[in-house]
């Protein structure tokens, strides 16, 4: 068995009375995803923007296996409307 899981891959900005992060990696696709990564076959679609880069992605490495497909529309941002799909 396994799960697709559709919906948002973005960056977050956090603050706490801890500290601030501007560019946390977030979106409930991301948090589902690796979670039910532990339980059964994962594939995920998210749209994000072209600063999501190679190395922000190794979060889903060997957890997701279906990395591939990406498709950069330049000028998009993560926190916003898609850029680049991982199908």
């Amino acid at each position: 068995m396994s799960l697709l899981v559709v919906g948002s891959v973005a960056f977050d900005a956090l603050e706490s009375p801890y500290g601030k992060v501007e560019r946390a990696l977030g979106g409930a696709a991301t948090y589902f995803a690796v979670a039910a990564s532990f339980f059964t076959h994962v594939n995920l679609v998210g749209i994000v923007g072209d600063d999501f880069t190679e190395v922000d992605a190794r979060i889903f490495m060997g957890v997701l296996s279906i990395l591939r497909g990406w498709n950069a529309q330049p000028g998009k941002p993560s926190s916003g409307p898609g850029g680049i799909q991982k199908t």
